[in-house]
């Protein structure tokens, strides 16, 4: 977000989302306010202590639920004047904007599910009162990942809320949250904006040239965070062009387990360069909370052992999540490629993502009937099946790239 714009503004093609946020941010004043003088609060109110935000990847799903719990710790002076709530330059939407509002708390996924330990603090914290905001505000960026015991956690929580504490959930769907919970929650649902208004919003929010910003969006089908480090970051549109040459490669088996073998490889470097960043910070910070001297190699106190143990399982579970992570970008393009070569094999008139590599596209799919792009497209999903069930990423992209030649 930059400083000064409205916290609603990357919040792209979802105006019927924002304007019911917005309606329940205005209102929340006057919960505060009964919270505050101990009065009854008003009978009808746009604002509720509970709130699901779905949508597909890409959506802005947990875009919506950051802007909104800015808009509801918004402290700017013209909400007195009957300013709209969100206004992006104050301390309140700047900090939770940026992540380190004191009243802002955000859990996310470190492994494939949300840990019961991961949301003991968070829960206990969500029954205290706002230290400096106007709300105690949760916001669960992974709600489908919560497992039985962390899901019963959020459950009582949410059933039993404190007076001025708000739960923000995000999930792909209704149907992957809990029916006890999403019961007790406002259900808002976000669609996959339209590439026009994603490369509308490089233009204008990130300066990103015209032609550059339609080939992001167009290519990544309305995902507005893919759209962007595909528009900024080099390095991420070389790692989807070698991606998008891996259909090319599959002539035999050789061919099929070295590029199985490169795709593995490339996402644990992906994984590594992002934990070593991060792992490395947050060991030296505990070490030092924990009173050792100096220095990797220096003494820790008695006692601590297990703490550590607990933040190297904790790295260890979070770098497996960034290779499945990077993992599932690429079959998402891969997935992308065949969609294409489909479309043309059945004369669709549907856009064709990959426009810049349409010669590679029109090869496959003389090559082959639709029947067997369809194969290939069960097998990059089958794949994504095996990830989520912990098979070992290799054998899990090997079993693809071989279905992928058999077609």
């Amino acid at each position: 977000m930059v400083g000064g714009m409205p916290v609603w503004d990357d919040l792209v093609g979802q105006e019927r989302v924002q304007t019911q946020l917005a309606a329940a941010a205005r209102d929340a004043d006057a919960l505060v306010t009964a919270a505050v003088e101990g009065t009854e609060p008003p009978a009808a109110s746009k604002m509720t202590h509970a709130w699901l935000f779905t949508g597909p990847p890409g959506s802005g799903r947990t875009t919506a639920a950051r802007a909104f719990a800015a808009a509801l710790q918004c402290t700017s002076p013209d909400r007195a004047l009957g300013g709209e709530p969100g206004c992006g330059f104050c301390d309140g939407c700047h900090t939770t904007m940026v992540g380190t509002h004191a009243d802002v708390s955000t859990v996310v996924a470190v492994g494939n599910q949300i840990l019961v330990a991961d949301m003991r603090d968070t829960v206990r914290k969500s029954y205290t009162s706002p230290a400096t905001g106007r709300w105690q505000i949760i916001l669960v960026e992974d709600a489908e990942r919560l497992n039985e015991k962390s899901a019963n956690a959020v459950l009582k929580a949410v059933e039993e809320p404190a007076p001025r504490t708000v739960w923000l959930l995000c999930s792909p769907s209704v149907e992957d949250v809990l029916p006890t919970i999403r019961s007790r929650c406002r259900h808002l649902n976000l669609s996959t904006p339209s590439v026009a208004a994603v490369a509308d919003m490089l233009v204008r929010r990130d300066g990103i040239e015209p032609p550059t910003a339609l080939a992001a969006a167009r290519a990544t089908q309305g995902h507005v965070d893919r759209a962007r480090r595909l528009a900024t970051d080099p390095g991420a549109r070389e790692r989807r062009s070698s991606v998008l040459k891996l259909p090319l490669r599959v002539d035999d088996v050789g061919a099929c387990l070295k590029a199985a073998q490169e795709l593995v490889d490339a996402a644990a470097e992906d994984a590594k360069l992002v934990a070593d960043e991060v792992d490395t910070k947050e060991t030296e910070e505990l070490r030092a909370a924990l009173g050792a001297g100096a220095g990797a190699g220096s003494r820790m106190p008695r006692g601590t052992a297990g703490v550590m143990k607990e933040l190297e399982d904790r790295q260890k579970r979070r770098r497996t999540r960034t290779q499945r992570d990077t993992l599932e970008l690429a079959l998402t393009d891969l997935t992308g490629f065949y969609r294409d070569v489909l479309a043309l094999q059945l004369g669709s008139s549907v856009e064709i993502a990959n426009e810049e590599i349409r010669p590679d596209l029109d090869r496959i799919a003389r090559a082959s009937g639709p029947e067997r792009t369809l194969r290939r497209i069960e097998a990059i999903i089958a794949c994504r099946d095996s990830l989520d069930r912990n098979v070992a990423p290799l054998l899990a992209v090997e079993a693809m790239t071989l279905a992928l030649r058999a077609g």
